[in-house]
């Protein structure tokens, strides 16, 4: 069976990863098929640069990605892509379809981190009232 799966890379404590084709009984970061692309998750917001076109070839081929690559594919919207060739959609339609998909996936992304802040601060509260009470 052929996966699509993160090659890890980098440093201790700094993981880089490269998402690559290969084969489901080959060690984590062993000899691989073809390397996509690769993801950062080190930056804000983490980095994710994968060629699509190669991508969707692999999974028309029946390669299964992993549950993190196919976030990851989701998140760049080369699911989506795929999901509209089929469909038959022109490419002016999938180019705006998929811009719109990415604006809204860097907004949950900002939205998401702001709710974490709050609900981290309404922590420290919670703690520190209970500490007063105490």
């Amino acid at each position: 069976m052929v996966k699509i799966r993160l090659r890890r890379k980098g440093k201790k404590h700094y993981p880089v990863y490269d998402v690559v084709v290969v084969d489901a009984r080959v060690k984590r970061d062993g000899k691989y098929i073809e390397r996509l692309g690769y993801y950062n998750p080190n930056t804000q917001p983490s980095t994710i640069q994968i060629n699509p076109d190669r991508a969707i070839y692999w999974l028309n081929q029946g390669a299964q990605p992993t549950d993190v690559v196919r976030n990851l594919l989701s998140y760049e919207g080369i699911l989506l892509k795929r999901h509209l060739q089929f469909k038959g959609k022109t490419p002016e339609e999938i180019e705006e379809i998929l811009k719109k998909h990415k604006e809204i996936v860097l907004a949950r992304y900002w939205r998401r981190k702001e709710l974490r802040k709050k609900r981290e601060e309404a922590k420290k509260k919670a703690q520190e009232k209970a500490e007063q009470e105490a």
